[in-house]
């Protein structure tokens, strides 16, 4: 199978097998996978930012795939070749995606493949301040029995579970939360309180009122400039207690100092498996202040890391790619233009001939009006078809005359739209 017999996509000088570069591991059903298409698979797990771009330029790939490493403006223009980048996983935060959309690279993600090993991580992490889980199996390890210390525990049955950021991973969190007996409230950005109730779950309009009500939060959004320090001072000083705050997004999303400083001052309880400050790589010295703090746990950004989720992610990334390379077709596009500056369509129902869709942009490129997007329906056994082209104005009389004029167009209609930008 080549990858270059499709629309939408760039084509190499010379057609061939696509060639992906993976930046990052991927289960071994992905790599099988791959090659199964008939890609040339070519796995450099080590790469790091600084040595991207220079992979990238020195290979040509026509698919990047990556966990984490970021993929930056100057990975992406480094060869012309370069037609879709997949996230493997579900944040596309360290790709830069204004630079991908420049240069007409689909940015893609896995989103839900690994909801599930990453909520049981952050149950994991509740349970563990609940509990002191660490605490006390250091302290048997140490040759200490100390139950009286270890006897007082909350408890979660009948509390109240604050989850931030009702995505997938969300709801995962707000069903086994459910599951202990909690009461749950949500907030997100853009939740309604009939999107809250369609998951059981309270809504709360205000992110510091929800902090308020809640005895354990579990912070779930994605990273980006939207969510930067989205957990701040305010909503920490907002939390009764003793409260208990996990988060296995992204570090970014909360303020960390601030974090330090409830923890000590207020008795909070952490469980982190992001932080502020990570080591590149899957290794390295971390030394972060945070994690000495007592009451605070963490893990190594593993959330989304079981054979289970690894495994369906690594299947949705050869999904993504044979949806592409077959049809063009690019499932979980994250840079696709939600609108456009298009105030006309233009309906060509026509013979399906060679030329014809030239002649009709021949038509429009001379008139100066531009196609902001359009497809091609071919109807049951190949004789006829319909372009439906959005412009970004409409042609004159005369310019639809010349349209007609060609003898395979068999008519040319033109309505307006609503203008979205």
């Amino acid at each position: 199978m080549t990858a270059f017999a499709r629309s939408g996509a760039h084509a190499p000088s010379v057609p061939g097998p696509a060639k992906v570069l993976l930046c990052d591991p991927i289960a071994k059903p992905g790599i099988d996978g791959l090659k199964a298409l008939g890609c040339v698979v070519m796995n450099d797990p080590e790469l790091t930012e600084a040595t991207l771009t220079r992979a990238v330029r020195d290979t040509e790939p026509d698919v990047l795939v990556t966990g984490t490493t970021p993929i930056t403006a100057e990975a992406i223009e480094a060869s012309p070749r370069l037609a879709m980048i997949v996230v493997a996983g579900t944040s596309v935060d360290h790709v830069d995606i204004a630079a991908a959309s420049r240069r007409g690279v689909f940015v893609a993600n896995c989103p839900g493949r690994n909801a599930t090993a990453v909520a049981e991580l952050a149950w994991a992490l509740i349970l563990a301040c609940d509990r002191r889980v660490p605490d006390q199996a250091a302290s048997l390890r140490a040759g200490a029995w100390n139950q009286r210390e270890y006897a007082r525990a909350a408890g979660l049955h009948g509390r109240t579970l604050g989850v931030v950021g009702l995505g997938q991973v969300g709801q995962e969190v707000a069903r086994i939360g459910r599951a202990f007996g909690m009461d749950v409230i949500a907030w997100s950005p853009k939740l309604t309180e009939e999107k809250a109730l369609e998951h059981d779950c309270g809504f709360c309009g205000n992110l510091i009122n929800l902090a308020k009500l809640s005895d354990v939060v579990s912070v779930n959004v994605g990273g980006g400039d939207d969510t930067d320090n989205l957990i701040g001072e305010k909503f920490l000083a907002a939390l009764k207690p003793g409260a208990i705050m996990v988060n296995t997004s992204r570090g970014g999303v909360v303020a960390q100092d601030a974090l330090l400083n409830a923890v000590r001052t207020r008795g909070l309880r952490a469980g982190l498996d992001v932080f502020a400050s990570e080591p590149e790589g899957g290794e390295g010295t971390f030394d972060d202040p945070i994690v000495h703090e007592p009451g605070v746990y963490g893990t190594h950004h593993v959330g989304a890391l079981t054979e289970q989720a690894q495994r369906a992610v690594a299947e949705e990334v050869v999904r993504v790619v044979r949806a592409w390379a077959e049809r063009g077709h690019v499932p979980n596009c994250v840079n696709r233009a939600v609108a456009t500056p298009a105030t006309s369509m233009l309906a060509v129902r026509h013979m399906n001939r060679p030329g014809v869709l030239a002649h009709v942009f021949y038509t429009l490129g001379q008139a100066g009006i531009n196609v902001e997007e359009m497809e091609n329906i071919v109807y049951a056994g190949g004789e006829a078809a319909l372009a439906r082209v959005q412009l970004d104005q409409a042609p004159s009389d005369e310019q639809l005359h010349a349209i007609r004029a060609n003898p395979n167009v068999l008519s040319a209609t033109l309505s307006t739209i609503a203008r979205r930008m």
